[in-house]
């Protein structure tokens, strides 16, 4: 597969049974369907270490906004997380696949701990 933001070749990489792809260039990685929930949910050391990518490069990546999905073309769309607003990545309407940015798979998994206070106290935070 093609790296939608730099077009490098994405290398594919099974973790825990769950084959995510990642470009070797600018880091960004291509979850399928579900992949992204469930390596996030994973304890595997492998899944600690797959964004290797560098923040600031991923930082720059996300400003690239009008791309088609690598998986089946159709148009990428913005989104923001639902518990962290602050991370944004793109997703296919038509596929289910995501594309994250060097950096946000590890900001995913860990949480701040204002974020952490909104998961255990919805009703104070609205």
């Amino acid at each position: 597969m093609q790296c939608p933001k730099c077009k490098a070749e994405m290398t594919a990489i099974d973790i825990d049974g769950t084959e995510v792809d990642r470009c070797e260039t600018c880091g960004g990685m291509w979850f399928d369907l579900g992949e992204k929930e469930a390596l996030k949910a994973s304890d595997h050391e492998d899944a600690r270490r797959f964004d290797i990518g560098s923040p600031s490069i991923g930082e720059r990546h996300n400003t690239i906004r009008d791309y088609d999905c690598p998986r089946c073309g159709a148009q990428m769309i913005k989104l923001a997380h639902h518990e962290q607003r602050h991370i944004e990545y793109e997703r296919c309407a038509t596929c289910g696949g995501a594309f994250l940015d060097a950096g946000e798979f590890d900001d995913l998994r860990e949480l701040t701990p204002n974020e952490r206070a909104r998961r255990l106290f919805p009703r104070l935070f609205g």
